[in-house]
Order: structure tokens, then C-alpha cells, then sequence
């Protein structure tokens, strides 16, 4: 079992070592009717639930433990076998991370394990995958939040006639999966995180056939079926913000080279380009030095190596510090990142599969600075970025404030959200509207935007999509911001993890929208288009999903207000395109 010590908030940590079991172990009565797997390692045992109908496997390793030697390292295979069936019945802890959705969750370095979802009564018949790959900036997050419940789009697959099976898996996040250093880019040690996924997915590749076995007991003997479930050919890769990036950078990783590791990709509020600037190593070295410097390393000869010899507690009280925490993101290190991915969209260097790539109408609320009061507050919000690190060229900022210029009607939320010009008061100020329109452009939407146009550029089938509902809870002057999809997608209608529920006394068509989209997403991951499932008729619209076209460039609009329906992708052209055409400056 994992050994913890739970700190009080602001972070809870579990330090741990590996899970260990008995090499064979006695069946209780409640094992019985267990679903077990047995992978290239050896047996697991897992959950049956009743409530889904789904065999459930929770904390399965798919890497050694990255503690001691292997902190800062890239991540190593499992190297191990055994016999008899270890236990998968419980969440593993969550990576070491620093933020909001860490609190109350118990928390590791040793964290890199992945769940299984599968539907029963497939046992014999390969299934395609879903894997799930959270959010939460590369700095929070994790496979035990319930608001990425993948039971609800399993068990919704199958009522369509589409099942899958549903896989989300972990990461190491903050400083401790993206510290970046000169010391750390020699050893090659950069985009750990990433690199993490990346092993995930070759784990995935490796056993997910084995996700059929079904035992029986029989005078305390294990009998094992040979049957499969799992499809690795017929993998789809899925995240939202952070983890949707995730999904582009593995899109392009290594020069956009195919390793055979997924067939299509849904991403949501974070395209194929990234929404940050790729600093570079020496963006990230002073802070490197601050942190060698507090954890008593300066002097050391190898200060990479000093730093993994630290007990965590020591390291971590460095860390849990708004100066070393954050922004930790990917970098361009000439192998995983191996260019700015402007540069591969432009040139062709990614994979070619079929992608599902959204953004909600008023992503740019919840990245906006406030309070913009006039277009000096812009101007100065400009010239110092949200970013840290990165300045925005100031010869470039008198184009900007054209192709976002000071009138009500480019700013977001819209009239058409708010009922008019409506004056927004503090924190907001009165040219909120047009930085949010700005900031959401162009931390996600340009790049929505470029990734389906590409797609359709290269004969490659975009589903592209805005999301246009308010959940509950939403303030006027947020709308429909960052994050908001995702409780339809996950077809998460108690609201999960939520405060408040966002479905909490809202119409029908609420519900209904949630099972349009997740079954829709459900359909893609199966069939790779998202309209080719049963029942669409009793739901929102019959409006089949359209594939982008450069001659007729259409997004789905979730709204459950109304019909869900099509449009054209042409709003706010200039100045997204104006982001675009500009991507180098943005470090992307």
C-alpha cells in the first residue's frame, strides 16, 4: 500500500513508495466475480460496478516510481513481473502539483499510474480507446478529479451502439515534471511531463488487448480466458486546455513523426498550438539557481544531482512558493518540441488523423487582466503579457489595438449575451470586453481556428466546434468561459466534483445538449465521426456535425438556449488572423 504524510493545505502531499503485494494472494468472497487482466508484468484485480456496468481498473504503474535517481529523469519502464493478481482497486495519489484543484486530494512523486474503463459483455470484442488526459495549466490536476468521470461516456457509448473503453492517465506537473536549467537541458531531462504521457501511451500500445481477460474462480485456482478488449490500433488521444495541448504537442512531438500511437485526437480549449510562449532554457535558469540556492545545492558540483538526493520535504518547501511554482510549462528542446509548432503547421511536420478541436465563446474572461479601463490599461497589459518571462514586441502593439479596436461590438461576452451594451463595473472596467476578446483569441481561439484550417488545407477531416451554453453559477460578465464544455462532454449531470452543479435548475435542453455532445465525442472516438450514432433524434438537433472546409468553414455551436446549429467560422476574422500571422512573435 502507498505510505503517506498529509501536509494541511495549501498542498497535501503523499510520500510513497511503490504499491507492494504479495506475490500470491488468499480470495476473499469478494473476488470471486473480480475482473482480472493480466498484462505484460503480471495480473491485476480490479472492481465490477454495478452502477455503470463496467469493470473498473484504478492505479496500474505504467513506469518506475520517478523518486530519488529518477527524480528529474525521463521516465522509466516498468522492469518487473510477478505472479499471482495485485490489487487496481484504488485511485493512485495525484502528482505533486501547486494549485486549487490539489486540495484535499492525496498527493505523490510517485504518481505515474493510469485507470481502465471497460464496458462488460465486450470481453471478446477489441474496443476503441479514449484516453483522457487532464487539465490544469502543467501545474495541477489529476486522474481523481470527478469531474473527468470517464464511466458516464463509457457507459453512454455502449446505449449508443458505439462502446469504448475509456483510459486517463497521469503526469508529472509544475517544477517537477518542466524544470528547465541549463544543467537539466544537457542531461536532456526537459518536457518531463510530456515524456511521461508519451511512455503512458506506449503502455497502452503494449496491453490494452489484454483488457478482456474475465476470471473465474474455481477451487481457489485463477482461470484465465483468452479474450481481448482493448483496440491499440484505434486509439483516440483527448484533453482539455493543458492536456488538449498535451494532445498537439504529441501531435508534433518529434518533428510530427508517427509513432502508431493514436489514430485521432479531440482537443478542447487548447489546439494543435500552444497557448503559451515556448521559453527557452535560459528563460528558466535563474529561477533553477533561486531554487538551488534555497535548498542548500549552490556550491554543489552537480546541482541536478544534489537536488535529487533531497528528501521531498526539504524540496518541497522550495517549491510550495509562488516564486518556483509556476509557470513551469513545455519548452523547445530540439527532440520532443523539436521546433516552434508554427513552423511544422506551416510545413506539414505532424500527424495526419482526424481531430475534434473547440473553444467556448468567452474563453479570453478568464485570461483577461483586469481592470481595463482604457486603452492605456490595454496597452500596458500588453507590453508585459501574461507571461512571466515574454514581453510583446512594442512595435507590434499599434497593430493590435487595430485589429482590436475600441468597439463595443468586437468585445466578448457579446450583446447578444448580455442583452446590449451593457457597462461592466469594477474589477472589470469599461474595455474588459475588448482585452477578453483579445486575450481568449489569442490564447485559444487564433489557434482553434489555425489547426482546422490546416487540417482542411492538408485533405484531413476537422471537426471544429464552439461552445456557446452558460452553466450554473457562471457570473453575467464571465459567460460562457474556459472549462465550461467540460461537464457536458462528461455527461457529468450531478455535477461531480462541482460547486454548484452546472446543471442546477437549468431546462431539459441542458441534459439534452450533454448527451448530444458526449455521445457525439463517444461516436468519434468509435467511428471517427462524431454524427454516426443512434438517437440523435431525440436529442437537441439533427443537424449533422459538418468536416471543415477552407470553401465553407463551419463550427458546430453548442447551445442549448436553442437549437444547436452551424456557422460559419468568420467572426473576429482580422484580428485572429492577424494572431496568426504573427505566431513566431508569440514564441509559438
Amino acid at each position: 500500500m502507498w505510505h503517506y504524510l498529509l501536509f494541511l493545505p495549501f498542498l497535501q502531499v503523499v510520500i510513497s513508495a511503490r504499491a507492494a503485494s504479495s506475490s500470491s494472494l488468499p480470495v476473499p468472497r469478494a473476488l470471486s466475480t473480480a475482473p482480472v487482466v493480466t498484462v505484460k508484468n503480471g495480473s491485476y484485480f480490479g472492481t465490477y460496478s454495478e452502477t455503470y456496468d463496467e469493470d473498473i481498473f484504478l492505479g496500474i504503474p505504467f513506469a518506475n516510481p520517478p523518486l530519488q535517481d529518477l527524480r528529474y529523469r525521463n521516465p522509466v519502464s516498468l522492469n518487473e513481473t510477478w505472479t499471482g493478481q495485485r490489487p487496481a482497486t484504488n485511485y493512485a495519489p495525484e502528482c505533486i502539483g501547486y494549485g486549487s484543484d490539489q486540495i484535499g486530494k492525496q498527493q505523490s512523486e510517485d504518481c505515474l499510474y493510469l485507470n481502465v474503463i471497460r464496458p462488460t459483455g465486450y470481453e471478446n470484442e477489441p474496443l476503441p480507446v479514449a484516453v483522457w488526459i487532464h487539465g490544469g495549466g502543467f501545474r495541477q490536476g489529476g486522474t481523481q478529479d470527478l469531474r473527468y468521470n470517464v464511466s458516464f461516456i463509457v457507459r453512454n457509448s455502449v446505449e449508443i451502439g458505439k462502446p469504448v473503453l475509456g483510459v486517463n492517465i497521469a503526469y508529472r506537473l509544475g517544477a517537477l515534471g518542466f524544470m528547465n536549467s541549463e544543467e537539466v537541458a544537457k542531461e536532456g531531462y526537459t518536457n518531463l511531463g510530456l515524456k511521461d504521457q508519451r511512455l503512458a501511451l506506449h503502455w497502452i500500445q503494449e496491453n490494452i488487448r489484454a483488457f478482456g481477460g474475465m476470471i473465474e474462480a474455481l477451487n481457489f485456482k485463477w482461470v484465465l480466458a483468452d479474450l481481448e478488449t482493448g483496440d491499440p490500433s484505434k486509439v483516440t488521444i483527448w484533453g482539455q486546455s493543458a492536456g488538449a495541448e498535451s494532445v498537439g504537442f504529441h501531435i508534433r512531438a518529434f518533428d510530427g513523426r508517427d509513432d502508431g500511437l493514436f489514430r485521432a485526437a479531440i482537443m478542447e480549449s487548447g489546439p494543435v498550438m500552444p497557448h503559451n510562449p515556448l521559453n527557452l532554457t535560459k528563460v528558466y535558469q535563474s529561477r533553477y539557481d533561486g531554487i538551488v540556492h534555497e535548498s542548500g545545492c549552490k556550491g554543489e558540483k552537480n546541482t541536478l544531482a544534489c537536488l535529487r538526493r533531497l528528501p521531498f520535504t526539504i524540496l518541497n518547501n522550495v517549491l510550495n512558493t509562488t516564486a518556483y511554482n509556476s509557470n513551469w510549462n513545455p519548452t523547445l528542446d530540439g527532440d520532443f518540441v523539436a521546433r516552434y509548432p508554427s513552423q511544422q503547421i506551416k510545413d506539414g511536420a505532424f500527424v495526419r488523423i482526424p481531430i475534434i478541436v473547440g473553444a467556448s465563446t468567452d474563453e479570453g474572461t478568464n485570461f483577461s487582466p483586469k481592470p481595463i479601463n482604457d486603452t492605456g490599461d490595454f496597452i500596458s497589459w500588453l507590453n508585459v503579457t501574461t507571461s512571466e518571462q515574454w514581453a510583446f514586441k512594442e512595435s507590434l502593439i499599434n497593430e493590435v489595438l487595430k485589429a482590436y479596436p475600441d468597439d463595443p461590438g468586437v468585445g466578448i461576452p457579446s450583446f447578444a449575451t448580455l442583452g446590449g451594451d451593457v457597462s461592466f463595473p469594477q474589477p472589470f472596467g469599461e474595455e474588459y470586453r475588448r482585452s477578453a476578446a483579445y486575450w481568449g483569441d489569442q490564447v485559444f481561439i487564433a489557434g482553434r481556428r489555425l489547426s482546422a484550417e490546416t487540417w482542411a488545407a492538408n485533405n484531413l477531416t476537422a471537426y471544429s466546434y464552439r461552445f456557446n451554453t452558460v452553466p450554473a453559477g457562471a457570473t453575467w460578465e464571465i459567460g460562457v468561459t474556459h472549462f465550461a464544455e467540460v461537464a457536458f462532454v462528461f455527461n457529468n449531470l450531478n455535477g461531480l466534483g462541482y460547486s454548484p452543479n452546472p446543471f442546477l435548475n437549468k431546462p431539459d435542453s441542458y441534459t439534452q445538449l450533454s448527451y448530444l455532445m458526449s455521445n457525439s465525442w463517444a461516436s468519434f472516438v468509435h467511428s471517427l465521426d462524431p454524427n454516426d450514432w443512434s438517437g440523435r433524434g431525440r436529442n437537441a438537433t439533427r443537424t449533422d456535425w459538418p468536416a471543415y472546409k477552407l470553401e465553407s468553414p463551419m463550427n458546430m455551436v453548442w447551445d442549448a438556449n436553442k437549437t444547436s446549429y452551424v456557422e460559419l467560422d468568420i467572426w473576429r476574422r482580422e484580428g485572429i488572423k492577424w494572431i496568426n500571422e504573427h505566431a513566431l512573435d508569440y514564441q509559438r
